[in-house]
């Protein structure tokens, strides 16, 4: 059903202090409310229940302000619910008011609204988060024109890949989905597969290779065996059959794939994962998607970020990642500036600067502004550090786009925070100043600087 609306003043409500008279409104996030266009956020989000029928849903306000919280400050929606009770100001933002005492929602309120959303929504909340930016001055239309963009890897919530692992994996995937079938396998393997991997784990570390091999080998094979009695006993059930079809093409990718084989299964319960390799020193590949960043060029500001999935050539993804930037700003950027992983691309309409190349050396102010490219680095290094980018905890190829988008919304709000924290923080300075000025006017030569 439809989100649910603010109603009118109950009889009790009448003695109860409102929040506006308890909080100070000059506060960087009493301040930052007032710059997210809400209703239009409402209107979005109001078409996710188009039903007038049944229990009316959490007010969008309320769960929009929570996703931005949740970003802001890096937190799991346990978390988040556990301190929106302790914290007013966070309640102010998500439109209370009056103070609560209880939960806002069940943490699980948080997932459940998460699948109902599209790209197109997590690109909403972006834009907004844009508009704030240059409503509140953290950035210029003007600095839009120039862009940086950078890709980097979102490493998703799996352990390190052996075959040993997966081969385990499987087999008690397929014991456990024979029991909830009601299933009588010949064999599960349960134990022998146990004392095998706990075998290959001691050989590994012992470094004797060829009886680790053998043992893994001792685990592929009993996968194999549990594959065919499977498909065997639910061959005469078309029903069954069904409901099992994603589990055992799976367990055959596993089974098949060889050393060389590109597209490998890394994990069963994220099989959208990849593996990627992007040159570092400490850290030779990456499990996860790659990610691209975009930013103005002389402002460390968020204007563009999606999940690239299958891996694409960088040089491929730059015309969409830039699509992307002119829906949310409105503006596609005149001059962007790349590294060597961008050349070979096919943009028109933007002036591409990539680096290592003789445009990139043209001229002395070009030279300037690929060094100033280097910013993106550190820009991505916070949305790690300080965001959701690090590791991916959401499930599929849509939870990678999500969490990529709302790690640069937190971002992007933090700024806002930090420009809102530095202008309050120089009024406090400028009102103490004039209250000194007063006393001194008064005082004449009782009060000095020290």
């Amino acid at each position: 059903m439809k989100s649910k609306k603010t109603s009118s003043i109950n009889a009790h409500d009448l003695f109860r202090s409102e929040l506006v008279n308890m909080l100070n409104l000059r506060h960087e996030l009493c301040q930052l409310s007032e710059l997210i266009n809400w209703s239009s956020l409402d209107e979005s989000f109001g078409e996710l229940f188009p039903s007038d029928t049944g229990c009316p849903a959490t007010p969008t306000r309320l769960i929009v302000g929570l996703f931005y919280l949740k970003a802001i400050y890096n937190l799991s929606d346990e978390q988040l619910v556990l301190r929106w009770v302790e914290n007013p100001y966070w309640q102010y933002f998500c439109g209370e008011k009056y103070l609560r005492h209880d939960f806002p929602i069940d943490p699980s309120t948080m997932s459940k609204w998460r699948r109902r959303l599209k790209e197109t929504d997590c690109e909403k909340l972006l834009q907004e988060s844009i508009s704030a930016g240059l409503k509140s001055k953290t950035i210029k239309a003007k600095d839009l024109e120039k862009a940086v963009i950078d890709t980097t890897v979102q490493e998703k919530n799996i352990t390190y890949p052996t075959d040993a692992k997966l081969y385990k994996k499987g087999i008690d995937l397929l014991v456990k989905k024979a029991e909830e079938l009601g299933i009588k396998l010949k064999q599960t393997y349960v134990r022998v597969s146990k004392k095998a991997f706990f075998q290959t784990n001691n050989f590994y570390r012992l470094r004797r290779m060829k009886k680790a091999k053998k043992e893994t080998k001792k685990l592929k094979t009993f996968l194999g065996r549990l594959m065919r009695d499977f498909e065997r006993k639910i061959a005469k059930t078309a029903d069954i059959s069904s409901k099992v079809d994603d589990l055992l093409s799976q367990v055959k990718r596993v089974l098949l794939q060889q050393k060389t084989d590109k597209n490998k299964l890394y994990s069963f319960h994220a099989p959208e994962v990849e593996c990627i390799g992007k040159g570092k020193a400490h850290k030779k590949y990456e499990f996860g998607v790659k990610v691209s960043v975009t930013s103005p060029l002389h402002t460390n500001f968020v204007i563009g970020i999606k999940s690239l999935p299958g891996n694409p050539f960088d040089g491929h993804t730059l015309t969409g990642c830039l699509d992307q930037v002119e829906n949310l700003t409105g503006v596609r950027p005149k001059d962007v500036f790349a590294d060597n992983g961008y050349r070979g691309n096919k943009e028109k309409q933007s002036n591409i600067f990539v680096a290592r190349t003789a445009k990139s050396r043209k001229t002395k102010t070009v030279k300037k502004l690929m060094r100033r490219r280097n910013a993106v680095e550190p820009l991505i290094g916070h949305l790690k550090s300080d965001g959701h980018l690090k590791r991916n905890y959401l499930k599929g190829k849509f939870g990678d786009f999500f969490n990529a988008v709302m790690s640069g919304v937190g971002y992007n709000f933090r700024m806002i925070l930090k420009k809102l924290r530095l202008f309050l923080s120089f009024y406090f300075l400028l009102n103490l100043m004039q209250i000194f000025s007063f006393f001194r006017s008064k005082f004449p030569g009782k009060l000095t600087f020290v």
